[in-house]
């Protein structure tokens, strides 16, 4: 009986051990986030683009349009079993360059400075006529080729 019983509770504590070990939070560190030694490094008006690529690395994202701004990117989530991933922190640090290539301007962001995007309900309409599915398998009788003539 002894046996049994240590066996049991064996068991029991292999599947608290399995049980508690899904539960374990996953963390993620995703981007490309400075460390700020690097960062007080650069000098709005001296640095150049150059020297910023030098010191902080590749940007996560480049500004297309307007003013040239190079993004570094870096966020922190937090994931439990089979749950949505939840965001636990998030960094955006903007370096704004002007037309010469030289610091403008240095911008930190957080997670608190972030807004949702709702997207719109709305779809966009098609060229064409919408047909049912009656119409869509009707519509191809009577439309076969004929065979070519003169062979």
């Amino acid at each position: 009986m002894k046996k049994t019983s240590v066996s049991h509770r064996f068991l029991l504590v292999a599947a608290l051990v399995a049980v508690s070990a899904a539960c374990t939070p996953i963390i993620e560190v995703r981007g490309n986030l400075p460390p700020p030694e690097q960062l007080a490094q650069v000098k709005i008006g001296t640095s150049t683009r150059e020297d910023v690529q030098a010191l902080l690395g590749t940007p996560s994202n480049v500004t297309p349009f307007g003013e040239e701004s190079w993004h570094y990117i870096s966020a922190i989530t937090e994931r439990e079993a089979f749950f949505e991933p939840e965001v636990k922190e998030r960094k955006v640090i903007t370096v704004v360059f002007d037309r010469a290539g030289t610091v403008r301007a240095i911008d930190n962001r957080g997670l608190e400075d972030g807004k949702d995007v709702v997207p719109a309900g709305r779809e966009t309409p098609t060229a064409g006529k919408e047909l049912t599915i009656l119409q869509q398998l009707m519509g191809n009788v009577g439309r076969f080729s004929k065979p070519a003539q003169g062979k």
